[in-house]
């Protein structure tokens, strides 16, 4: 039975799994995940209506669920040298900058590409300098 505070309605992890018919794991799962927005409050979850209505993304006429936007990726490159012999590093914002920078290189095998996702600066792949020529030079 969901708990009242005030007009506030709190619905716990039992509540929403006998109103929907979903494992209660499945839905731990979902608001651990972040997929379903809820807060707990001791050893035990609670979740807004709200924050279900907002889950399942339903306006008010009861239409479907709004499509979500699939957020593009934006990558940043960078051309370091892979040995002491050669401390050259350049940031390049595309991948045509990127190939233009190692072809200008004298010995490409000296060279390797970091591609970090621009938001977080997480580095995604580290490559040979020859393999991203190799991967991308038919693209461009």
């Amino acid at each position: 039975m969901p708990k009242k505070i005030g007009s506030l309605t709190l619905y716990s992890v039992d509540d929403l799994h006998e109103m929907l018919g979903v494992s209660k794991m499945t839905i731990r799962a979902y608001l651990r995940e972040g997929r379903l927005k809820g807060r707990k409050l001791g050893v035990q979850w609670y979740v807004t209506e709200e924050a279900i209505k907002s889950y399942f993304d339903v306006d008010s006429e009861g239409s479907d669920p709004k499509p979500e936007k699939k957020k593009k990726r934006s990558y940043t490159y960078v051309v370091q040298g892979v040995n002491d012999l050669v401390s050259e590093t350049e940031e390049c914002a595309t991948i045509s900058e990127t190939l233009e920078c190692l072809n200008s290189q004298a010995i490409i095998s000296l060279f390797q590409v970091e591609i970090r996702d621009e938001s977080t600066n997480e580095i995604i792949e580290i490559v040979k300098g020859r393999d991203f020529i190799e991967r991308h030079s038919n693209n461009s």
